[in-house]
C-alpha cells in the first residue's frame, strides 16, 4: 500500500531523517514507534506532503506521490489525523466534518452515515462548536473528519494522547472495525504499549532519524523496549 524508500529530510542544515525505508502492507495496522524527538511526526508530515523531502520516494500503491501537494494525496485515498487533532474550534462539528467532502475520492455531498455509526456522539453534537468538545470527543471528530475522505490508508499521529481510558478503548475498537469491515490500512504513531499490542500487526522503530528495527508485533520484546522506547 505505502512504501517509503531511502527518504532524507532536512530542517535547514540539520539532517533529520536518514535513508528511511518503511513499508505498510494493505489491510495491516502498522505502528511507527520511538522516543520523543526521533522523527516520527516529521516522517508522517513527509508522507502527507506537509514537509519537503531532500531525496527518496513516497509510493502509494506503486504510484510515486513524492511531489504531489497535500490535497492531491488526500484525493488518492490517504486520511490524516495529526498530533493535537487540529480541528477548527470555532466551527461546528457538522462544519468540521463537511470540510473533508471536497477532497474525498467520491466527492460526496454529505457526510457518510457510517461516520455517525462509528461515532454516535458526533451526531448528537452536530451543532456544537469543536472547541467546546472534550479532548476525547475532539479526537473522535478528528478521526471522523479524516474518514469523510473515504480513505484506503488512515494515518494517525498519537491518537490516544491526552485521552481518557474509556475513549482510548473505543478508538482501539474503531480501528479494528475499520480494518475488518472496510479493509482499511492503518499507520499510526503511538506510545502506549498496551494499546499498540492490542491493535497493531507490525511495527517499525525509529531512533535518531533512522529506521532501526521492524517486525511483527509479537517480536516487540522487552530488550527492544528498554533500548529504544523507555525514557
Amino acid at each position: 500500500m505505502l512504501h517509503v524508500e531511502q527518504l532524507n529530510q532536512f530542517y535547514g542544515q540539520s539532517h533529520t531523517l536518514w535513508d528511511i525505508d518503511l513499508q505498510v502492507e494493505a489491510g495491516r495496522c502498522t505502528c511507527l514507534m520511538g522516543r520523543n524527538g526521533v522523527g516520527k511526526t516529521t516522517l508522517l508530515s513527509c508522507i502527507m506532503g506537509l514537509q519537503a523531502v531532500k531525496s527518496g520516494k513516497v509510493l502509494l500503491k506503486d504510484k510515486d506521490i513524492t511531489g504531489l501537494p497535500v490535497e492531491r494525496r488526500a484525493g488518492l485515498g490517504i486520511g490524516y489525523v495529526p498530533q493535537g487533532r487540529q480541528i477548527f474550534p470555532l466551527l461546528t462539528v457538522k462544519e468540521n466534518l463537511e470540510i473533508g467532502l471536497a477532497c474525498g475520492r467520491q466527492k460526496q455531498k454529505k457526510v457518510p452515515e457510517h461516520i455517525f455509526e462509528l461515532f454516535p456522539v458526533l451526531k448528537e453534537m452536530l451543532s456544537r462548536r469543536g472547541g467546546d468538545l472534550s479532548g476525547g470527543q475532539q479526537q473522535q471528530l478528528a478521526i471522523g473528519r479524516a474518514l469523510v475522505l473515504e480513505p484506503e490508508l488512515l494515518i494517525l499521529d498519537e491518537p490516544t494522547e491526552g485521552i481518557q481510558p474509556n475513549i482510548v478503548q473505543e478508538i482501539g475498537e474503531i480501528i479494528g472495525r475499520l480494518q475488518r469491515e472496510l479493509g482499511m490500512t492503518i499507520l499510526l504513531v503511538e506510545q502506549k504499549l498496551k494499546f499498540v499490542r492490542a491493535i497493531t500487526d507490525y511495527f517499525f522503530i525509529l531512533d535518531r532519524g533512522r529506521t532501526i528495527v521492524n517486525g511483527p508485533i509479537a517480536a516487540l520484546d522487552d530488550q527492544l523496549i528498554r533500548e529504544y522506547l523507555t525514557v
